[in-house]
């Protein structure tokens, strides 16, 4: 069989919150590409921040692996853009296309793309139509499509009439309130969006018989542009959407629910195709699952944020049972630079948000604590699991060399990055030497 196309769909800040997770919000053509194919309800990004989430993607490393600590476009970039997926799949004989959002790199050019299509927004309505144009004059050998969309990253547009703020429930960190009401139901006016996007790309892809020989990805970066999601290593955080189809069994509207990550995707690739494991690659392929050889490939998955629009550098290590957060600045209270101006943040730093502790290291229990709202770090009767998952991330930072075990990371020369104390990442900018 001839290499199958990839067609790569991905999303800003949407998390888990489109239609077939369960949410209250419709997203009818991501629901049906999910019957079509296989959704993964326990998919974990590897750091909940755009540049260095979408960098452990197309890698298949850890960010600060890939050395991707913090936002592309504020100076932080790849060690080595050979590694990136393209690359590879160039090798193996693809031609490589992008349209819209990368969020890899400053100049989109260093990544190596064959082509990139030049748009005037990374909006739905100029990126869905230039993909489904690509489409319908596809080259004659393999692709790769990188269709990203800048949904559903804020501003959110305002609510419409499929999205009455009386009705909504925002979500869980978040207490139920007029304003969150609100700003839940922007959230829903833009994933309506980003949804027409997705089914117009999908539709063109069918409509040119290139369906049936195309592996679908169709994920975001990673949690909800809200207090306590974004930017934070609980599964608000870095539980996202993954729905896959096309070749390798990812066909006929399964569930699974094996704990997988992005870092997974890269490796899944060069299986699919017959690519010899490429050293630097970190994740495990997903097709003996899809095969039923196993029920698992993983015990753990791990996570990290370092640098977002602030210094705030942190480590998670998440098993099916256990979420173990570990907290490496002085600071005790949040970074609230690192959360994004909104009605939603208005309303924590109004109750005192500003003021409140983080424990230096957090353990939860997600089957009976599945909001992690209860540290139990400091719990006598959970000691053995803390020293269990203490030592699952030091094998871990230690095996990929992790920059934070020889003290603070700075940021790169000329990188732009927030104080900590700021409270807004629309505050000034210090610039590093």
């Amino acid at each position: 069989m001839a290499y199958p196309n990839i067609l790569y769909i991905h999303s800003h800040d949407t998390g888990r919150y489109v239609q077939p997770y369960g949410h209250d919000v419709p997203t009818p053509y991501i629901q049906r590409l999910a019957e079509q194919g296989v959704l993964f309800r326990q998919n974990f990004c590897a750091a909940p921040t755009c540049s260095p989430s979408r960098a452990a993607l197309l890698t298949g490393q850890c960010a600060h692996s890939s050395g991707m600590l913090g936002l592309a476009h504020r100076g932080f970039s790849l060690h080595d853009h050979s590694q990136h997926i393209v690359r590879t799949l160039r090798e193996a004989g693809y031609r490589s296309t992008l349209v819209g959002v990368q969020h890899v790199a400053r100049d989109a050019g260093v990544i190596g793309y064959d082509r990139i299509i030049p748009l005037r927004s990374a909006s739905v309505d100029d990126v869905a139509p230039a993909a489904a144009d690509f489409l319908s004059y596809a080259p004659s050998e393999p692709f790769f499509l990188s269709v990203g969309f800048f949904e559903t990253h804020r501003e959110f547009p305002s609510p419409g009439p499929d999205e009455d703020a009386r009705y909504c429930l925002p979500p869980h960190p978040l207490p139920d309130t007029p304003r969150t009401r609100q700003d839940f139901a922007a959230f829903r006016a833009s994933a309506r969006t980003f949804d027409r996007g997705v089914g117009a790309v999908i539709e063109a892809l069918d409509a040119n018989d290139l369906g049936e020989n195309t592996l679908v990805i169709c994920t975001t970066d990673h949690g909800i542009a809200f207090p306590g999601m974004k930017c934070n290593l609980t599964d608000h955080g870095i539980g996202v959407m993954l729905v896959m189809r096309g070749p390798g069994g990812f066909s006929g509207g399964q569930v699974c629910d094996a704990m997988v990550s992005h870092v997974d995707l890269f490796p899944t690739v060069c299986d699919l195709l017959g690519i010899a494991p490429l050293p630097w690659l970190q994740g495990r392929s997903m097709l003996p699952l899809m095969r039923g050889e196993v029920d698992q490939i993983r015990e753990e998955v791990f996570a990290e944020v370092t640098y977002h629009a602030a210094y705030e550098p942190q480590r998670a290590v998440r098993t099916q049972r256990w979420k173990y957060i570990r907290r490496f600045a002085d600071r005790t209270g949040p970074v609230l630079a690192n959360c994004d101006e909104s009605p939603s943040k208005d309303v924590w730093l109004e109750n005192g948000w500003a003021g409140r502790a983080l424990a230096r290291e957090q353990l939860y229990d997600l089957a009976f604590d599945p909001n992690e709202a209860y540290n139990l770090a400091g719990d006598p009767s959970a000691a053995q699991v803390l020293d269990d998952v203490r030592g699952r991330l030091d094998r871990w930072m230690h095996e990929t060399d992790d920059p934070l075990l020889r003290g603070p990371v700075p940021a790169p020369s000329g990188a732009r990055v927030n104080d900590p104390d700021a409270r807004s990442p629309n505050e000034p900018t210090r610039t590093t030497p």
